[in-house]
């Protein structure tokens, strides 16, 4: 039985042997355990290397998966601090605005109340310098009336006595 792949002819060549049961296992075994011998060491620091390789990778995707579950959690703490400090600003602004509305409402009332007290002052000033006005041109019209009553009604001698009379009134004051 042929134990070689290939077989030494007598003229120096070689050729196949074609019992493919025989030689194929044999062969086969062969290759498999010169590999294991030559390979093993090679192979073996290649997966080594590999494994090495892959299990460093594995760390540093849990070291950043921890690093990013870390990072969330303070990401989501901030966010609440935000919200929370968002909803403080909206609250304080907002009781501002009702504190300025107020403030603006009690401005506006005084000074309809000071616009209301003017106005009545001014229709008393201007009602008053009416009043005035018609008394003064009462009296005017009266003293005019009169002259000219006195005038038509006395004669030169009554107007004389009339005059003395003042004068004499007049001069018992001093």
């Amino acid at each position: 039985m042929e134990t070689f792949v290939w077989l030494a002819e007598a003229e120096g060549g070689f050729a196949f042997n074609l019992d493919l049961f025989g030689s194929n296992l044999i062969n086969l075994i062969i290759v498999i355990g010169v590999l294991y011998y030559f390979g093993r060491g090679f192979l073996g620091k290649i997966l080594s290397e590999r494994r090495s390789t892959i299990e460093t990778e594995i760390r540093d995707a849990e070291q950043k998966a921890s690093k990013a579950q870390a990072d969330l959690k303070t990401a989501n703490a901030d966010l609440e601090q935000a919200q929370a400090q968002a909803k403080r600003i909206l609250s304080d602004a907002q009781e501002r605005a009702e504190a300025v509305k107020a403030q603006i409402m009690d401005e506006t009332r005084a000074e309809i109340e000071r616009l209301k007290t003017s106005s009545a002052q001014e229709l008393q000033s201007d009602e008053s310098r009416a009043m005035a006005q018609l008394r003064q041109r009462a009296v005017s019209l009266a003293v005019e009336e009169a002259q000219n009553y006195l005038r038509d009604r006395l004669d030169s001698e009554d107007q004389q006595k009339i005059i003395d009379r003042s004068i004499s009134l007049i001069g018992g004051q001093r």
